[in-house]
């Protein structure tokens, strides 16, 4: 099946008129027309428009006109990305029928490049949760393993990748949310440097935590992707203005000689099986050539706590805007503009949107300000100097993506708190806003594990040749 193509792959292929976009579109939508019964990982699949773009892209070609980069690639979305004219959710019936008037930053460059977007993926409400069960329609299940779920917030987008509904797909990182699924699926996803994506026409979930980056089937793809997406936007005053490398060009390079961190607090207490697969990871890496140090992030243990203040502070500024007024799910039955801020909210928002929107309201009212929002940014700036003062002594820090195996639909949905920790290993990148990967590692009881490779700022490259690398070399147990 095309389907199964990798982007590397299909643009050869493309490229060379091996294979024409519409063929390959049709793979795709076929895959996801046998597999979305079972698997639920799209909220809107727009296969007429998706056709549609790849039979132009084949007039294209054929008439020996230019195309862009990845012209002809399908391409899957996460529902929280604006796209003008396609349904964006947000996983929330409190945008259930909201059609974007502008595409995001992102749309328009994959646009640009010729991509054939297929459909908008299925992920935790506004971004919130590690599983993909607190959307509004429904879980996404893990290909892998029907019952167990498929990680969040962007589980429809690692789905929807592991099970060729799509070549490759965009998700969005807040705390773990683009590398947690891509581990508990078996595939790549990358969250790059705060800053190196625009986030402009992204929907807000903590303002100075969200990136936005490729969920992919090997590394080289995740490098060609972020080629295309990353760089300064004018609309984005959070984007930097520095260059793009590129990155597909640039894989393969020797480790020898590299330093590769193995940071303690990320193996304290973590499940044995996870910690012997990591460790037999960085073994391969050792055995090209790479040096082996223990090393400490003694704040580290902190990043969670600090997580779970400043995110639903910023969760709770930026969902203010959905009102009932202006757009999106409004009450029908509120008498007054109070009643109708209220009803909206409260029917148009789930559990867990409401549980961090009154966690952050509380953390930034009068009183508690200084407490508890003040001091976990000053927090935050210990965990960010803690990187800052490792990467001095080594190149890139090794540790598994998920203290936890693929876990069973249902069994955390009662207990925020374990939900909450999934994320642990996977936050603290985001706190400190530095690149990071997940690239499969062998499996446990043929469950996949990620490992997860973490580079200082703007160091891209680095943790994707080191994933490149390790992807190249490993043993298949």
């Amino acid at each position: 099946m095309l389907s199964k193509l990798t982007l590397e792959e299909a643009i050869i292929k493309l490229d060379s008129k091996e294979i024409s976009s519409e063929d390959l579109t049709r793979s795709v939508l076929s895959s996801i027309e046998n597999k979305e019964k079972d698997l639920n990982a799209y909220i809107t699949v727009d296969a007429e428009n998706a056709l549609n773009k790849a039979k132009l892209i084949d007039t294209k070609r054929a008439k020996g006109e230019k195309v862009g980069k990845l012209a002809g690639v399908p391409v899957a979305i996460k529902d929280i990305i604006s796209t003008k004219d396609l349904l964006t959710t947000a996983g929330s019936k409190i945008l259930s029928n909201y059609i974007p008037p502008f595409d995001a930053t992102v749309t328009k460059k994959l646009k640009e490049a010729d991509t054939v977007i297929v459909g908008k993926t299925n992920m935790d409400e506004f971004a919130m949760g590690s599983s993909t069960e607190t959307s509004y329609y429904g879980p996404t299940k893990n290909p892998r393993d029907l019952t167990r779920v498929p990680g969040g917030s962007s589980g429809g987008s690692a789905a929807a990748v592991a099970a060729d509904e799509t070549i490759f797909a965009l998700g969005t990182d807040t705390g773990g949310s683009i590398r947690q699924p891509a581990s508990f699926c078996g595939v790549v996803g990358l969250k790059p440097t705060y800053g190196r994506v625009s986030r402009r026409g992204v929907f807000a979930m903590g303002s100075s935590l969200d990136q936005v980056g490729p969920i992919t089937k090997t590394v080289k793809d995740a490098a060609i992707a972020l080629e295309v997406i990353a760089g300064k936007d004018k609309l984005d005053s959070t984007s930097v203005d520095m260059e793009v490398p590129e990155y597909s060009k640039n894989l393969g390079k020797s480790i020898k000689g590299m330093r590769i961190g193995l940071p303690q607090e990320y193996f304290e207490g973590l499940d044995s099986r996870i910690a012997e697969n990591i460790h037999k990871a960085v073994e391969r890496l050792a055995s090209e050539g790479a040096q082996v140090v223990d090393v400490s992030l003694p704040y580290t243990k902190y990043a969670l706590a600090v997580y779970y203040i400043i995110m639903p502070s910023e969760v709770s500024a930026n969902l203010a805007k959905y009102d009932g007024i202006k757009y999106g799910y409004s009450a029908k039955d509120a008498e007054n503009l109070m009643e109708t801020y209220l009803k909206s909210r409260a029917k148009g928002f789930g559990p867990e949107p409401k549980r961090r929107i009154m966690i952050g309201a509380y953390a930034l009212s009068s009183g508690y300000y200084e407490a508890y929002y003040l001091k976990a940014q000053k927090v935050r700036a210990l965990v960010k100097q803690d990187y800052e003062e490792v990467f001095k002594k080594v190149d890139v820090l090794v540790t598994p993506t998920s203290p936890v195996l693929p876990f069973k639909i249902g069994e955390k949905m009662t207990d925020p708190l374990q939900m909450y920790l999934a994320d642990v290993y996977t936050v603290p990148v985001n706190i400190a806003g530095i690149p990071a990967i997940s690239v499969p590692a062998n499996e446990v009881m043929d469950l996949p594990v990620g490992m997860q490779i973490i580079g200082p700022q703007w160091e891209e490259e680095k943790i994707l040749n080191m994933a490149y690398v390790y992807e190249q070399n490993k043993e298949v147990s």
